[in-house]
């Protein structure tokens, strides 16, 4: 028996089995000389007069004009505005559906009233301090409303700036640690060339491109099945006296996890107590800085931890603000580096600066505002306590399917928590509490897998094909393997937000079993995936056994290859 409907349509199977190759897709769209499509439009039924194969026709042809406009260059003529807007929201309906992009922690949807404050500021720059005080006041008050949500302590007035996003403001973040130890080791007459900064390897990837573009040596901490996060007993394995920083993540791009920041400055604490090191804690709050202060506020995470310098999140994920805004606050003057700050006057007044960006759009900090003024904490609190309650309805309905394991653990009881409660709470079948104290706390994520009985009974089925067969149902939803340590493991991620309710839970489930049922069913088209996919795995393997073969025979020969050109020089 099923679990749900196993019922695709024949022309969803059709496409399934003949997958565009990506690097095909890329060159008919991205290049000014797509051979194929030139062929057909060169064909003279398909030919207009002064229409080249870098033209775009006119929409609607008939109401606007039948004249070409160039694709890929600027066109000597412009049109009017309704055929322009015309065209453009027409080639734009070609996207996805933003509301079903479960890969995205961006938020998707703002109020009717933040969409006019956006379109009344449009032109606005939040960089010219004196010809928008009002504008910059906002923003001020922003950082100050962020700081006490943050937990600052009294007397130390954080400091900080709105960013394009989360990126952006770790890499102020990391260079005001690197600034301010180059300063700490110069004064001490020491080498100061040598930085290094801690991540657990599934940092986002802008945690390793701080450390790239900066010059910074990154230490990755191999993550493990038991702990697919930095585990803060493994970090001293990695310090030492060029340790700039240890970035801890307040919700895996990966899992959705918590790192234990108050663990991790325990281990900190100890290790400067015995080595006189003093390493510092960012952390990388990027969607549970505006998460864990509403579902979880007894959570030590933030500036109650005195190790804790600086924190970054971005307002257009959980923030629920439009995306193009980030947050960057310091726990006080002191842990800003005057290296990062610049005085400009050349707007009208003299402002100081310290983003790597300059002109900034002011629209996304004035809804940053709006949103908090029209939420408050108790609304912020409702919509993040109503995402985990959506995210482990998910988990427990995936896990009770049997088709999947669940790498997240937000739908698990806490260690705090006493284990009879649980056990009884099974037994008598009661409905999962909604406390959100009971659960692991993290991001309202939903990690999973197949599980290990669904792979013995099914080998051949690769669970790549559920996010590409997801992708032809509306939803996006990735499949990828973890990081290093762990990296075997694939996973499957959806990311619920608070624009993704119940319904669209109960929706994108009965998809997940319509198309598990269908990779396995072998009178289902989408079966012939997997046999796909098994036949190539058995020739990859024969290949590969050959070469191992060839290479174990040529093994006792003379070694002739030492004897031919080496590099770009060597011989096909």
């Amino acid at each position: 028996m099923t679990r749900g409907s196993s019922v695709l349509s024949l022309a969803s199977a059709s496409l399934a089995l003949q997958p565009c190759s990506p690097t095909y897709s890329l060159s008919i769209l991205n290049s000014q000389d797509p051979t194929l499509l030139a062929a057909q439009q060169e064909h003279k039924h398909h030919k207009l007069p002064g229409h080249s194969h870098d033209d775009a026709p006119h929409a609607y042809a008939g109401r606007y004009s039948t004249e070409p406009i160039p694709k890929f260059k600027l066109p000597s003529k412009g049109i009017n505005d309704e055929s322009a807007y015309r065209l453009l929201h027409d080639e734009l309906k070609l996207d996805g559906e933003p509301l079903l992009n479960a890969a995205s922690f961006v938020h998707t949807w703002v109020p009717e009233h933040a969409e006019r404050l956006a379109a009344e500021n449009l032109t606005k720059n939040l960089i010219d301090e004196d010809e928008y005080p009002s504008t910059v006041a906002i923003h001020h008050r922003c950082i100050s409303m962020i700081g006490h949500l943050w937990k600052a302590p009294h007397g130390e007035n954080p400091v900080g700036t709105a960013t394009t996003g989360s990126s952006e403001a770790i890499m102020l973040g990391g260079l005001a640690a690197k600034f301010r130890w180059e300063a700490k080791r110069k004064a001490e007459g020491k080498d100061w060339h040598n930085p290094n900064v801690i991540m657990g390897s599934n940092a986002q990837v802008c945690l390793e491109k701080f450390a790239r573009y900066f010059s910074v040596e990154a230490r990755l901490v191999p993550i493990s099945k038991e702990k697919p996060f930095l585990d803060p007993q493994k970090v001293l394995e990695y310090v030492d006296e060029n340790t700039i920083l240890v970035f801890c993540i307040l919700g895996s791009t990966y899992t959705g996890h918590y790192e234990n920041v108050e663990e991790l400055s325990h281990v900190l604490d100890e290790h400067q107590k015995k080595t006189g090191i003093d390493v510092p804690i960012h952390v990388d709050g990027a969607s549970g800085g505006f998460v864990a202060p509403f579902a979880t506020p007894k959570l030590k995470w933030s500036f109650e931890i005195p190790r804790v310098v600086s924190i970054n999140s971005s307002g257009h994920k959980y923030g629920r603000a439009p995306v193009g805004v980030g947050w960057i606050l310091f726990r006080n003057e002191k842990f800003l580096a005057k290296e990062l700050v610049f005085e400009v006057a050349y707007l009208g007044s003299k402002e100081p600066t310290f983003s790597l960006n300059f002109s900034r759009p002011a629209a996304p900090i004035i809804i940053q505002m709006f949103l908090f003024l029209s939420l408050g904490f108790d609304g912020y609190r409702t919509s993040a306590l109503n995402d985990l309650a959506n995210a482990r309805l998910l988990s427990r309905a995936l896990e009770a399917s049997g088709y999947f394991k669940l790498i997240s653990d937000i739908h698990r009881p806490a260690t705090t928590v006493s284990g009879a409660v649980a056990e009884v709470s099974k037994a008598v079948g009661a409905r999962p509490t909604d406390d959100v104290e009971y659960y692991v706390p993290g991001l309202p994520v939903v990690a999973f897998a197949f599980s290990d009985s669904f792979r013995k009974n099914n080998p051949d089925v690769d669970q790549a094909w559920v996010q590409h067969l997801m992708r032809q149902t509306g939803w996006v939803i990735p499949n990828y393997n973890m990081s290093e340590g762990w990296a075997e493991q694939e996973v499957l991620r959806f990311v619920v937000r608070s624009e993704i309710p119940e319904d669209y839970i109960d929706n994108v489930l009965t998809k997940l079993i319509e198309v598990v049922e269908s990779l396995q069913d072998p009178k289902h088209p989408n079966h012939a995936l997997a046999q796909h996919d098994a036949h190539k795995h058995q020739a990859d393997k024969t290949k590969a056994d050959a070469k191992t073969k060839h290479t174990e025979k040529s093994a006792t020969k003379p070694d002739m290859e030492s004897t031919q050109p080496q590099g770009y020089a060597r011989p096909c």
